[in-house]
């Protein structure tokens, strides 16, 4: 609807400062670049929002459909909105929808002979075919009279060749045609039609195809095809039941590994590459740790980055690591469905790419999950069109197998035509993430995807906990030295586990597998020989298998065998045999052993270094105090601060709410401190007041006069009219020189409107 009152506004400034604030705020909302730093008045802000760069961002997040009818009003060089209706070839009701949406975006206001487009608009839309505008250039100030009949008179092969121009952009080249000729002496097609004014000649040998006559080659539209065809979604129905399950299944995987991956890198954190980010090897051990694909785990990584979890951090030895965060701790504290809520709006808020993890670059150059680069500003806002779109399928519709995507694919392109190819496969990449966190299961969007889209936190969690397997607190030994888990196991059950024993395999049941070395891991963490008993014994179902008995009390009969002190260190053990043993061993160069005592080694090598190397050899020794009792050498759980960006989502809101507000508060009291000036003809320049001083006299197509200072010093003024001002300079017609010259805006002293 115009906001136009009895008498239309003379130049957008005048349009805004009659918007009530609501309306301000949603503009500063929709174009964001428009409120950073706050224009002082409505004039400033008519002059930001005509800039190329400001024109094209908002181009950017037009709909095919609302681009072609912002191209037709350019065609039409200014018309009424229902001249508008009659060229664009779409729905009555899809085109007022689009003109309110142009209107509230401020790229088109109602000017007193119509709906105008901004003055850049038309230089942005040039040459942008792909994104659905017809390529006719605007109709001229004096149309060609009686195009219809004109098509009618010329010769089937000039028609041809006109229809040819306008297929290939509405420009061609004269080549030895002449350009003054009637049309009864016209010898070639080229010179029939430049004789019936249907191309018109320009400089340079260019000839042009007129507005005009490409509406009437298209029948009176702008374009053949409509504009409001929507691409439509290819689906197929499943059971809503089946893709709640399927993504409650989805949703619990991401949030145990996670939780296993930061559990293990909370003691053996992995290095931070010199150029950031996370080394090959490294990934690949977090892929093998969770038994998943690598991409599947550099997501995984990735999510666990942007909520926050996972940061840089300096070791004990002073090395750069990954290490969990302190927020990780409370993230592990929640509830199943709390921690996947949390993951899920942290992954559709993130600009990271996980999609490009072990993929190459133009130089062929390997992306690194959390490389620094690894992101797109693109990716929030194909993640959100994506589950959009998944949105508003009937329920029990959800995409089919092979064609779903790409459909889903073509119709963002619909919405927004103007991104690069790049977004399509961000669109793709973002139905693939979905579906390994749980938003998405068996091709459709879930219940709770759909209230993480609508950012509704309680709905969600209350929307998958049917979903989520109900954890058990069991296993069942067996024989063969494995405990199998029936379902998801508890959380500290599963911990204690992984401790206890190593992974087999994950599926509907968990298999683990009891090893030497796992219950030495135990061991090595404090634990005894009869708490591993009574652990084993108090989670299973089934009776403890004497193998696992052997195999504990095996370990707990070698570990603490051998003593370690410092002398730089000493060894010593009851058992002589090992002991020679481990003097002769064909590694054990490096350990500097020497027998002081038939009992009684030392090493000339420190204890923090001999440890490791011992164990590596096969020993399971234990550290002695130096009162002699055992010392249990486990390493401490390392954290991370959690990075001040990870905040949330409301807190950002409010201070964009808060903002805007702010802004447009700045706005209405720049416009009132101008009404009280007295009026005066000439503007001061301060550079802001030059910028929107040209910008207004450039929507309103009026000559002003400027004064301006040359290269030389000299002071002159002018009488011109403004056509386009970017990059500091102004693009004008000097009716003094009757030419078309250019003028740099810092040397503009003074701007008047013409008098008289």
């Amino acid at each position: 609807m115009s906001t136009t009152e009895q008498t239309p506004p003379r130049t957008l400034a005048e349009e805004l400062r009659r918007w009530p604030d609501d309306r301000l705020a949603t503009l500063l909302r929709m174009r964001p670049d428009l409120a950073t730093p706050a224009p002082h008045d409505s004039a400033q802000l008519a002059s930001r929002a005509a800039t190329r760069t400001s024109v094209l961002r908002a181009l950017d997040n037009l709909t095919r459909l609302e681009l072609s009818v912002l191209d037709a009003l350019v065609v039409a060089n200014q018309t009424t909105e229902s001249k508008l209706v009659q060229i664009v070839h779409a729905d009555e009701s899809a085109i007022r929808s689009a003109i309110d949406v142009l209107r509230s975006l401020a790229v088109v206001w109602d000017a007193p002979g119509g709906l105008r487009p901004l003055s850049g608009v038309a230089e942005a839309l040039r040459g942008d075919e792909s994104a659905g505008v017809s390529g006719l250039r605007p109709v001229s100030p004096e149309p060609t009279p009686d195009v219809a009949a004109r098509l009618d008179a010329i010769s089937p092969r000039a028609r041809a060749l006109l229809e040819h121009v306008l297929a290939n952009g509405g420009e061609g080249t004269t080549g030895s045609a002449r350009r003054t000729i009637d049309p009864a002496a016209a010898a070639t097609p080229v010179e029939e039609l430049i004789a019936n004014g249907l191309l018109r000649p320009r400089e340079g040998g260019v000839l042009v195809l007129p507005g005009e006559v490409g509406l009437v080659l298209r029948g009176g539209r702008t374009t053949t095809t409509p504009r409001d065809l929507v691409p439509q979604l290819v689906t197929t129905d499943r059971d809503p039941e089946l893709v709640d399950r399927t993504a409650g299944g989805a949703a619990f995987d991401a949030v145990r590994r996670l939780e296993l991956l930061l559990d293990h890198w909370g003691l053996q954190p992995p290095a931070l590459l010199r150029s950031g980010g996370l080394a090959v090897r490294d990934l690949k051990a977090a892929a093998a740790e969770l038994q998943v694909a690598e991409q599947d785990a550099g997501l995984l990584i990735e999510v666990a980055a942007a909520a926050g979890l996972l940061t840089t951090a300096t070791d004990p030895e002073g090395a750069q690591v990954w290490l969990p965060t302190d927020a990780f701790d409370t993230w592990a504290a929640g509830s199943t469905a709390e921690r996947w809520v949390a993951i899920a709006l942290a992954w559709l808020e993130s600009s990271r790419v996980p999609s490009l993890v072990g993929t190459r670059d133009t130089a062929g150059k390997t992306w690194n999950a959390l490389a620094p680069d690894l992101s797109s500003v693109m990716a929030p806002e194909a993640r959100t069109l994506a589950l959009a779109q998944l949105a508003e399928l009937d329920e029990g519709a959800v995409l089919a197998t092979g064609t779903g995507v790409p459909s889903l694919v073509d119709r963002v392109r619909w919405l927004r035509p103007r991104r690069p190819a790049t977004h399509g496969d961000l669109v793709a990449a973002a139905v693939h993430e979905a579906g390994l966190l749980g938003l998405v299961g068996a091709g459709g969007l879930s219940r709770a995807g759909r209230a993480v889209v609508a950012h509704d936190h309680d709905r969600a969690l209350a929307a998958l906990a049917p979903y989520l397997p109900q954890p058990v607190d069991h296993v069942l030994l067996q024989a063969d030295l494995t405990a199998v888990a029936p379902g998801p196991l508890e959380t500290e059950l599963a911990r204690t586990l992984h401790l206890l024993a190593d992974v087999e395999s994950r599926g509907g049941a968990t298999v683990y597998r009891f090893t030497s070395g796992s219950v030495r891991r135990a061991f090595d963490a404090g634990w005894s020989a009869l708490e591993v008993h009574d652990f084993v014994a108090s989670v299973s179902r089934t009776p403890v298998p004497q193998p696992l008995t052997y195999l504990v009390d095996d370990v707990a009969r070698t570990f603490g065998t051998v003593r370690v002190g410092q002398a730089e260190a000493f060894l010593r053990a009851d058992d002589e045999a090992a002991l020679t043993e481990l003097l002769h061993h064909p590694k054990a160069d490096s350990l500097g052993l020497r027998r002081i005592a038939p009992t009684v080694l030392v090493s000339s090598i420190p204890l923090d270094l001999l440890l490791p190397r011992l164990r590596d050899l096969g020993a399971a020794p234990v550290v002695e105090a130096p009162d002699g009792t055992v010392r249990v050498a486990r390493r401490d759980l390392l954290r991370a601060r959690r990075p001040r960006s990870s905040r949330s989502r409301g807190a950002a809101e409010a201070r964009t709410e808060a903002g805007v507000a702010a802004v447009v508060t700045a706005i209405r009291s720049g416009d009132r401190a101008n009404a009280d000036r007295p009026a005066s003809t000439t503007i001061a320049t301060t550079p802001s007041r030059a910028l929107a001083a040209l910008r207004d006299a450039i929507e309103a197509r009026e000559s002003v006069v400027i004064g301006y200072v040359d290269n030389h010093g000299a002071s002159s003024d002018r009488v011109i009219d403004p056509l386009r001002l970017e990059g500091g300079r102004l693009t004008a017609r000097d009716h003094r020189a009757d030419d078309v010259r250019s003028f740099a805006v810092h040397r503009i002293t003074t701007v008047a409107a013409l008098p008289g």
